[in-house]
């Protein structure tokens, strides 16, 4: 049967004329949709943007022609939570850009400026892989942390695929720190300031005069009126069953919101709900054990529970260097359809477990049409494998990102070259540029 995807020919004209076009072929092809991968399939970039996938696709006369020999063929990885782009070093204040905890200002904060495409991590996870990532700040002086973002991990200068595209707010043990010391204190301040920022949203007078002291500043209150009304998905950490539950009751009072839940330790107690509630959330499959009182009911099983009971899951690296080791993604997905094997555990499907890292990390933030998969329009990232992508040892050996081929080089390569062979005499150059 002959399986193929094609991008229309207006939408094509549409593309702009400078990226580039390449075809590989002879693929064992992985439209990262939850479907089953496809023997001997193609797939074409052209103008950035892919515009046919699938086992029936004919290349265009002229086309550039890469030959995968029977190798795996993906859409780029999604990391699904990251601070990649802002730290470099996490111990060095000066290259951190984590968490504003000093300033008068929440959830009006902007990554975006922070961003550093030029970071080493960004370099480390791409030659992993991961051609796209969902960056949230880490917190602020309030409860909100600020407004993340996603952005591609491409060798130039303009990493940002759309700046303001979640708010992230910590409920659980680190929400109480920043409300005043108790959960009550934190669900409290959640609807005060929603409710301050809709009246400011009905009269922006009323914020006019208020000073650094009030309870919400008026960048903030614009920012969470985009919450409010489900503009910007909201992206909450929670991890214990019961707080989860709450989180979930407040869509009963701000019935837009688009909640996205984050850690969910131990949201395979509460999966109905959470399915019922029509939240995605983003795991971390290795948190299974119980390192907090929160956290008591951990279990590897936790995604695969949530994924039989209708929830939509997405698989990410947090807790655990977010910034630097995204490129972990992989081997979690994987981990879990080990899982699947072992007699009593809950895993995923392979097909299940890489749209956990790809398209839906992707609906997650509300870009399913534009990222994560390779069906007709997405954006042309692409990595070629030398083995399985859910196996430990598996690398890339090709990465496009928006349809033009990435070095998989990285600092740390340079290094290793430079230092593997010393000699006597003057150090070979650090940097070629």
């Amino acid at each position: 049967m002959i399986r193929a995807f094609l991008l229309s020919a207006a939408a094509l004209a549409a593309l702009p004329a400078a990226a580039q076009d390449v075809a590989i072929v002879n693929a064992k092809l992985v439209i990262g949709d939850g479907s089953a991968p496809i023997e001997g399939g193609s797939v074409i970039i052209r103008g950035g943007k892919v515009f046919a996938a699938g086992d029936g696709v004919a290349v265009p006369a002229g086309m550039e022609r890469i030959d995968a020999q029977g190798k795996w063929v993906t859409p780029g990885i999604v990391a699904a939570f990251s601070r990649v782009g802002l730290t470099e070093v996490d111990a060095v204040s000066g290259t951190n850009d984590r968490s504003a905890g000093r300033s008068r200002f929440s959830a009006g904060l902007d990554i975006a400026p922070a961003l550093n495409p030029m970071g080493s991590p960004v370099a480390v996870n791409r030659a992993a892989g991961i051609t796209r990532a969902i960056v949230a700040p880490e917190s602020s002086s309030n409860l909100f942390a600020g407004q993340g973002a996603v952005v591609d991990l491409a060798d130039d200068m303009d990493m940002v695929t759309k700046p303001r595209a979640l708010q992230f707010v910590a409920f659980g043990e680190a929400g109480s720190a920043k409300a005043g010391g108790s959960r009550a204190a934190t669900f409290l301040l959640f609807r005060e300031q929603l409710l301050a920022a809709r009246s400011f949203a009905r009269n922006p007078a009323t914020l006019a005069e208020w000073g650094n002291d009030a309870m919400i500043q008026r960048a903030d209150a614009e920012a969470l009126v985009r919450v409010i009304d489900g503009t910007t998905p909201l992206f909450v950490r929670v991890d214990r069953a019961a707080d989860i539950l709450n989180v979930i009751k407040l869509k009963g009072e701000f019935p837009a919101l688009k909640l996205v839940l984050v850690g969910v330790t131990e949201g395979w107690l509460v999966a109905r709900e959470i399915a019922a509630a029509k939240a995605p959330v983003l795991v971390s499959p290795l948190s299974d054990l119980p390192d907090s009182f929160e956290r008591l009911g951990a279990t590897q099983s936790n995604a695969g529970r949530l994924k039989a009971a209708g929830v939509d899951v997405s698989v990410g690296v947090f807790d655990d260097d977010d910034a630097h080791k995204m490129g972990y993604t992989t081997q979690y997905a994987g981990n879990l359809v080990g899982l699947a094997r072992v007699p009593g555990a809950s895993g995923l499907t392979w097909d299940q477990a890489f749209a956990s890292i790809s398209s839906a990390p992707a609906r997650a933030v509300g870009l399913e049409g534009s990222i994560g998969s390779l069906r007709p329009g997405r954006v042309g990232d692409v990595v070629i494998w030398d083995n399985d992508p859910l196996e430990l040892g598996s690398r890339p050996t090709g990465v496009w990102i928006d349809g033009k081929a990435q070095s998989l080089t990285t600092r740390q390569d340079r290094l290793r070259d430079r230092y593997a062979t010393p000699a006597e005499g003057a150090l070979p150059k650090a940097y070629d540029r």
